[in-house]
């Protein structure tokens, strides 16, 4: 029995040593990151080596941001002595003329504040008079210079009482020479100050406004900007006067040409500045606070460049492959930058001396890299 089973052992081994075995068509890997092929792999990839050459790359810098108004475009108004709000028409997004009547505001001190006004006239006139009456007495030495003097007090006290009285009354849009004891309003206007649209309404018929509140809010669109967000490190690509197109993620086919006005000299916590843009034919559909996306083309610069082929990514990294020998590769990581006109800038220069880059059948070498590494 024991005779059989060596017979049986010794017949399978033979067996199994006497299979051709055609290794030809497997890559030999010498490392994790190096490929070794067989001639006829060699052959089958098509493989084009060649060195980094210099080219002239065209960046493209993406940014995003937001449509921004100016403050000198942004009018906040309010009530400078208070009220009651009688009336309005105004909507939120309602376009307004500049002198068009927005609201109308009424409150008793409106009445007290010209009951005093036409009060003040009428003393500053007696005053007035009382004061020629006394000059022309001391003139003639029948009244005294005391007399005099607090007649000339009186009727100075009376004058700026009434101007100031006046300047109360234009604050609030009432014109002192359009009031008479017949004529006394209870209410005043609002006028809008600007030519634009309201993007704020804060009260409701009856509510009583505060001279601190913000009645309505207006923003003149005339000169509406687009402030997009900088990295520190992309900021000395920029410059005044360069153009860039912005479009919005709901339309992106839907191009709008900016210009840079300012480049703001200060960054925020997270190394981000601004850079305010002014669109060159404002589309009303574009809203404030609206997100948008731009594109800016940076300046050509002749930089290290790479066929963008040769240029291979695996798990989020960008890599090449230098060629060690006829037939052994390694894989060799990058950093890059802009790509144009089908080559793609290299950061800065990987350290792999004089050797030859892969320049076509990169992408090969790296099926067959990982598939080797997996078995």
């Amino acid at each position: 029995m024991k005779n059989i089973l060596l017979l049986i052992a010794l017949c399978s081994l033979a067996a199994c040593s006497s299979q051709p075995s055609d290794t030809s068509s497997l890559a030999e890997p010498t490392s994790s990151n190096s490929i070794t092929l067989s001639p006829a792999q060699q052959r089958n990839a098509n493989i084009l080596t060649g060195p980094i050459s210099l080219q002239n790359i065209n960046e493209t810098l993406r940014l995003n941001g937001k449509i921004d108004v100016p403050p000198q475009n942004t009018v906040s108004i309010s009530v400078p002595l208070g009220g009651y709000l009688r009336s309005t028409h105004l909507l939120q997004g309602a376009h307004v003329r500049k002198g068009q009547v927005i609201a109308v505001v009424e409150d008793q001190q409106y009445i007290q504040l010209q009951q005093d006004y036409l009060l003040a006239t009428a003393q500053l006139l007696y005053a007035q008079q009382d004061y020629d009456r006394q000059h022309a007495l001391n003139a003639s030495q029948a009244s005294s210079n005391k007399v005099l003097q607090l007649a000339q007090a009186q009727l100075a006290t009376l004058q700026v009482s009434q101007q100031a009285l006046a300047q109360k009354l234009l604050l609030i849009g009432i014109q002192p020479s359009s009031i008479s004891a017949s004529h006394i309003a209870r209410s005043i206007n609002i006028y809008a100050p600007i030519d634009g649209f309201v993007s704020l309404v804060n009260a409701n018929i009856g509510k009583y406004i505060a001279p601190t509140d913000i009645l309505f809010q207006l923003i003149d669109p005339s000169d509406i900007h687009l402030a997009l967000q900088v990295f520190e490190k992309d900021i000395p690509k920029l410059a005044i006067g360069q153009r860039l197109q912005a479009y919005t993620n709901n339309q992106p086919d839907s191009l709008h040409p900016c210009t840079i006005i300012l480049i703001a000299r200060n960054l925020s916590s997270q190394g981000i500045a601004e850079v305010h843009c002014h669109f060159d034919d404002y589309d009303p559909a574009l809203l404030p606070g609206t997100y948008m996306n731009a594109r800016i083309a940076i300046a050509s610069s002749r930089s290290p460049a790479l066929p963008t082929e040769a240029i291979v990514q695996y798990q989020g990294q960008q890599y090449i492959f230098v060629a060690d020998s006829s037939h052994s590769y390694s894989l060799v990581p990058v950093s890059v930058a802009g790509s144009h006109n089908g080559y793609t800038a290299l950061a800065s220069l990987p350290p792999i001396g004089s050797r030859p880059v892969v320049l076509r059948g990169a992408y090969t070498l790296l099926m067959a890299l990982k598939n080797t590494a997996d078995e």
